[in-house]
């Protein structure tokens, strides 16, 4: 069977122009706002500010529920705080800030950690449906784009990095023809995300069998993991969220050498 669609990234980086050309100095090299956390939660925000600078990235804005302040206001310098739930999620009342911040940014990372909030879950669907930006979702925030699919179904600019399962539930709830199982192989996944990528406009990173996995529409790659990677979804989208905004117009490069840029 020929699949043209699948890039195999092996021994070298599929995209070495990217790596080459990468900014110079931090003023040339990029915005990101990053949301996230509730008030039982932060690391997932604070590791990701952390990779996405160490990645390369020239500013990062962090958004944080305000239940937050008191605990992490004075240690966490990049924080900023909008109205949170009396849960400490976000609040619907957030949106106004957030719609303010993105302005300023290049592209939005939505971290993770927002617990389980309906008020949450109508403010991530109000923003994926007010702004274009590129916008990267990992962690639980995947767990609303699962429930209510409809937000990102035909959003264009929009990468989720999920596990398996959640790929699996998305699936479901989207009512895909075709099934994800954990007995695919991995040319058996890239067939099916060649497929579902065709379809729609989301761009898809997962891991199966010890290999991340890439797809943008209909196109594949794949990367061998040289390591365990204990938190790769935390790592993998902040790292894509720097290299994707800083090449807007090669998602698929970008994501795919933001996969590699980690094994080095």
């Amino acid at each position: 069977m020929n699949r043209s669609y699948w890039h195999r990234q092996e021994d070298k980086p599929l995209f070495p122009e990217l790596l080459w050309s990468r900014p110079e100095n931090r003023l040339a090299a990029g915005k990101l706002f990053i949301i996230g956390g509730n008030v039982h939660h932060f690391t997932t925000v604070a590791e990701s500010y952390q990779i996405a600078m160490d990645t390369g990235l020239g500013t990062a804005r962090v958004l944080l529920p305000d239940a937050l302040q008191k605990t992490v206001g004075k240690v966490f310098e990049a924080g900023d705080f909008v109205s949170s739930t009396p849960s400490g999620s976000f609040a619907r009342q957030a949106l106004a800030p957030i719609l303010d911040a993105s302005v300023w940014a290049d592209a939005i990372l939505i971290a993770g950690d927002l617990g389980r909030n309906a008020e949450t879950a109508i403010l991530l669907e109000s923003l994926l449906q007010r702004t274009n930006l590129p916008m990267v979702i990992s962690q639980d925030a995947i767990n609303y784009i699962t429930a209510t699919p409809q937000a990102v179904k035909e959003r264009s600019n929009t990468t989720l990095v999920l596990s398996l399962s959640q790929l699996q539930h998305l699936t479901k709830t989207i009512k895909f023809t075709q099934a994800v199982t954990f007995s695919m192989g991995t040319a058996q996944l890239v067939d099916w995300l060649h497929a579902f990528t065709t379809e729609y406009p989301i761009y898809i990173v997962t891991e199966h069998l010890n290999t991340i996995l890439v797809a943008c529409n209909g196109d594949v790659s794949t990367t061998k993991l040289k390591q365990e990677m204990p938190i790769w979804r935390t790592t993998i989208a902040a790292k894509a969220s720097v290299w994707w905004l800083q090449n807007k117009q090669k998602p698929f490069a970008a994501l795919t050498t933001a996969v590699v840029s980690d094994q080095e």
